[in-house]
């Protein structure tokens, strides 16, 4: 069947440049609907992307990608710009493995250049790129399209206040879908905004500019007296009252129709004559043109696969996240000196219930997990038991905060780290395979791994409670995975299951558990007779755990988390130290870890069943 659709004809921004503003608007449709038809199917984020249609198609109108470059803040709203730079027939791949990245990648297209996935970064990059085309000659414009929330985060705050003041290039949009508009912002402002983005106006001004800068003093002194003029009309009509971002020297457009094209494509053009750096305020409605996704953006921000007709998910099982979040409820209906603490994710770490149960100890500090650590740190010392729930990694962020601020104070904060392991379709920036490693160098520190929901359970409560200091609990992304009917958790810092005169041991923790029972479970009926050390406090490692693996012959580790400064490099190099004479084996993450589904990863690092029992097979021969 023929494709007639606008959308199939674009190959390359250039193209969009031919269109009519009618033809632009029906894109902008056909566009909406690609993207729901495919994060139907693939998972992924629905609701930031629907919102930039319009913004997308008139930055890649008015700018000329790839020399121009867009920097797209956390970069899970770039659908619509990669459908409009060559990406439209291999879309459907994203999130998937081989596949197109849910995020910008320079590896993936000439036309994305910064890769991001964390948030609150597109500023500083923008200013860094910009820099370096002033340096090199190159008469080039960087966008950084960031969102409201994004602004939260303290980098953002840094980049602008070095940005602002500079000559370069740069232009700086808010994406404002929450619609916020200042009290001071009013018909006027809008009027005059319309008329000072009018392109007439804009070439006339600049022409009069020009003109004036060749008479020398003469012509400076006349443009600053004209200047003088507009600032004392400007003060007259709304009284000094620069906005912050005036204030820190930005041009300040706004505030915008983002889903009109034609304003702003206006604006755009606007920011181009400018000759400081520029801020548009552009609001969008997260989730526009997709009716469940406009009521309730937040359920419609990151997403699995769902029914287009009904919005509902295709699978909702129970995950940790759920378990957490129940425990922490019912823990804080007996003990009011629970608090908990979000960035910007209550949904997302299973606090929705907490938010509305104990409001007044609820805390969502926004995209600022640094200020999130440090606050904890204060409700602490304050008497309170702060619980900080944070996705794996997003908690890197903090490195500084928990050291400092915490740890050296011997403050009682728990984190609850969340989508601790690999996490699946978002790849390398949402993989949280680094915070075993980073928080194993914090003095002081105790970190629980579990592999079942009682456990998480039972590991909260002594996080809680019968730990001083900080506390960890990390745990994985989804549910429960497989478990020997004989296994309970019984508390201790560490469990053997099997044979301990096995001549081969396999030492794990967390979810890779599961796997090597089932692994455990093969080699059984191969003869093979394998004994199993699972950590349960993972940091500080037990030295009796170390001591009683040394009477193995094998001892084979397996880590879901980066080999380096990891938990299993840690505990080899006890072993050695104790006068250990036979063989150890550290099956751990080297590298990043792209998209794919969970298991596919797993299976690739040799960390799922069948990993685990070819490496045991093979022997250290």
């Amino acid at each position: 069947m023929t494709d007639n659709s606008i959308l199939s004809g674009i190959k390359s921004p250039s193209d969009l440049k031919k269109l009519s503003a009618d033809e632009l608007n029906t894109l902008a449709e056909e566009i909406r609907r690609k993207i729901v038809d495919t994060v139907s199917e693939n998972g992924g984020h629905l609701a930031s992307n629907l919102g930039v249609v319009e913004l997308t198609i008139a930055l890649h109108t008015v700018f000329d990608l790839p020399n121009d470059k867009i920097i797209w803040d956390v970069g899970h709203q770039s659908y619509a710009h990669k459908l409009l730079t060559g990406r439209n027939d291999t879309l459907n791949t994203i999130r998937t493995e081989n596949g197109l990245s849910g995020f910008p990648k320079r590896n993936e297209s000439i036309y994305d250049a910064f890769d991001t996935g964390h948030s609150s970064t597109s500023v500083s990059a923008a200013f860094g790129i910009a820099c370096a085309d002033s340096l090199n000659n190159e008469k080039n414009f960087t966008i950084a399209v960031i969102g409201d929330g994004a602004l939260t985060g303290g980098l953002a705050f840094e980049g602008l206040n070095c940005a602002g003041r500079s000559k370069e290039r740069l232009i700086v949009i808010l994406n404002d879908n929450k619609m916020s508009i200042s009290k001071n912002v009013g018909s006027m402002a809008r009027y005059l905004t319309k008329l000072r983005i009018q392109p007439s106006y804009i070439r006339a001004k600049s022409r009069v500019h020009n003109r004036l800068d060749r008479f020398n003093k003469v012509g400076r002194k006349i443009t600053n007296t004209i200047r003088k003029i507009k600032n004392w009309i400007k003060i007259n009509l709304f009284g000094n009252r620069k906005n912050m971002f005036e204030q820190l020297g930005f041009n300040y457009y706004g505030p915008l129709d983002g889903h009109n094209i034609q304003q702003l494509q206006s604006a755009l053009i606007a920011a181009k004559y400018s000759r400081n750096a520029v801020f548009l305020h552009v609001c969008t409605v997260k989730g526009r043109g997709y009716e469940f996704a406009e009521k309730n953006p937040k359920d419609y921000h990151g997403i699995s696969a769902f029914d287009m007709e009904t919005g509902e998910p295709k699978s909702s099982a129970k995950g940790y996240s759920d378990v957490f979040g129940e425990f922490i409820c019912e823990t804080a209906a007996s003990d009011k000196r629970i608090c908990a603490i979000t960035a910007a994710m209550a949904m997302g770490t299973g606090l929705s219930d907490f938010s509305q149960k104990y409001k007044n100890r609820f805390f969502d500090v926004g995209i600022a997990e640094e200020h999130a650590v440090t606050f904890a740190s204060g409700l602490a010392a304050g008497g309170m038991i702060p619980v900080f729930a944070v996705y794996s990694t997003f908690l890197q962020r903090s490195y500084d905060q928990i050291l400092h601020d915490a740890a050296l104070q011997k403050l009682h904060i728990v984190l609850a780290v969340d989508r601790a392991g690999i996490v699946g379709e978002d790849g390398e920036t949402h993989q949280g395979i680094f915070d075993v490693a980073f928080l194993s160098t914090i003095p002081n520190i105790t970190v629980f791994a579990p592999s079942s929901f009682s456990e998480l359970r039972e590991m909260l409560h002594s996080a809680i409670y019968n730990t001083p200091n900080i506390a960890a609990v990390r745990y994985p992304r989804g549910g429960e995975l497989y478990l020997p009917e004989d296994y309970k958790y019984d508390g201790k810092d560490y469990t053997f299951v099997g044979n301990k005169k096995s001549h081969k041991l396999i030492v794990t923790y967390g979810r890779i558990f599961s796997n090597a029972c089932i692994a455990s479970k093969a080699l059984e009926t191969q003869g093979v007779d394998v004994c199993i050390l699972k950590l349960n406090k993972i940091e500080p490692i037990n030295e009796k755990a170390v001591s009683e693996a040394m009477s193995f012959g094998e001892v084979y580790f397996f880590e879901e988390g980066i080999k380096g400064g990891g938990i299993g490099e840690s505990f080899g190099f006890r072993m050695y130290q104790n006068g250990f004479e036979g063989k150890f084996s550290l099956t751990a993450i080297n590298d990043f870890v792209r998209q794919a589904k969970v298991a596919s990863s797993l299976a690739k690092l040799g960390l799922d069943a069948g990993g685990i029992e070819k490496t045991v097979l093979s022997g250290m021969d």
